[in-house]
């Protein structure tokens, strides 16, 4: 379920990303520096373990209990790279990946990183598209992001994690709840990205779960005009 996000590597990332490929323990070491005392060692770290989950997911197998622990490092983009490591490993290690619920769940509202929250975002939907408990879990946690950034850019990216979640193995209730958040979006939604997306993720469902009338909710508000109804 995991959607691969790839990166042109520099040439410094392609000589340090085959280092850990060849060596368990340049591996080793590298995981070791997630929990290190400086910052920037910490992101450069962080971020060719996030190269090496889209390249090589099978080797980072070992490590899932220090890329959960790295979730709790202070600086945004250590847990962002980590967060989206941890997506690409969901498939295979669902159940331990779970354990990020907490961490991730906090970086979802994080009031100062888009990225992070995207990177929260996608996580959270991979894991919950896993199993029809995990997707009556995360659900409430999602549609509070979809009503939160509804008009922020981030949420063109959220919508391709909503897809790859109504694909998955979600609960029944769950995918009435979302079809019924995507409804006027679908059918008035503002931009033509957004509309059509969202109509592709409500048509998808209505046909899977052979939905006859799914509750409207309410459109969440975009920013722009929220701003504009306090003017009036």
């Amino acid at each position: 379920m995991a959607e691969r996000i790839e990166h042109e590597l520099t040439p410094e990332e392609s000589a340090q990303l085959k280092s850990v490929q060849e060596s368990k323990d340049a591996l080793a070491a590298l995981v070791e520096d997630l929990a290190g005392p400086g910052r920037r060692k910490r992101q450069l770290a962080a971020h060719v373990v996030a190269l090496l989950a889209e390249r090589e997911p099978v080797l980072l197998a070992d490590y899932v209990p220090q890329l959960l622990d790295a979730l709790e490092r202070p600086e945004a983009q250590t847990r962002w790279e980590i967060l989206d490591a941890c997506t690409l490993l969901v498939d295979n290690h669902a159940k331990e990946i779970g354990a990020a619920f907490p961490a991730a769940e906090e970086a979802l509202f994080d009031e100062d990183s888009a990225m992070l929250r995207l990177s929260a975002f996608r996580l959270l939907a991979a894991w919950g598209a896993t199993e029809r408990r995990r997707s009556e879990k995360v659900w409430p946690i999602l549609d509070e992001a979809i009503q939160c950034y509804h008009g922020d850019l981030e949420y063109r990216d959220m919508l391709a994690s909503l897809h790859a979640f109504a694909t998955g193995k979600i609960d029944g209730r769950v995918a009435g709840a979302l079809t019924g958040r995507l409804q006027f979006d679908a059918e008035n939604g503002k931009g033509s990205y957004i509309r059509a997306r969202s109509s592709e993720i409500y048509d998808l469902l209505v046909k899977r779960f052979k939905l006859d009338n799914p509750q409207k909710r309410a459109r969440p508000a975009a920013k722009d005009e929220a701003n504009e109804d306090d003017e009036e």
